[in-house]
């Protein structure tokens, strides 16, 4: 039986290359690009997470698990109500009367029991500051606030020595007349 020929491998020639230096040699500008994209990547992230940080909040970055905020429910205001006071003003231009109601507003029922108890003391405290008062000083919008700060001025004062000083925040004119 014949045999067929085994196939005779062909002779490469010194001209031709291997395969694997035919490919095309990466390029230097395919790299600085892709070194670019990165960079830009990694610059938009860590922008993306400073502005999640100042946003969100610095202590639940700073951790890694968000904080539970604690916030207290708001008190309700306490008020204690004043009965109306009537005093003869300094003269300018004849006798001239203040009618004044005012409110208290104070931090909690303990130093709403305080004034209470302290309640002569506060209103002679009032009534000595605003017979001390000039009608055109009292007449505007400016006058009355500055009235309102000295009346807590005068009322945070303690009322017994070596006392603590009371706490109150506001004063609001509930009526006002001067005649």
């Amino acid at each position: 039986m014949a045999t067929a020929p085994k196939s005779v491998p062909k002779a490469v020639s010194k001209t031709s290359a291997p395969v694997e230096e035919i490919a095309p040699v990466p390029q230097k500008k395919s790299r600085k690009k892709l070194w670019l994209l990165i960079i830009i990547g990694l610059l938009l992230a860590a922008g993306g997470g400073g502005a999640a940080w100042f946003f969100l909040g610095h202590e639940a970055a700073s951790d890694g698990a968000p904080k539970a905020v604690k916030h207290e429910p708001a008190k309700p205001p306490v008020f204690v109500v004043m009965e109306p006071f009537t005093v003869n003003l300094l003269h300018e231009t004849g006798e001239q009367y203040l009618q004044v109601a005012l409110t208290l507003q104070v931090a909690d029922q303990p130093q709403v029991d305080l004034i209470k108890l302290y309640m002569p003391i506060v209103r002679s405290r009032l009534l000595l500051l605003l017979s001390n008062k000039k009608a055109s000083e009292i007449l505007t919008e400016d006058g009355k606030k500055k009235l309102a700060d000295e009346i807590v001025t005068q009322l945070k004062l303690p009322f017994a020595p070596n006392a603590e000083p009371q706490k109150i925040s506001s004063v609001f004119f509930t009526s006002f007349v001067i005649q």
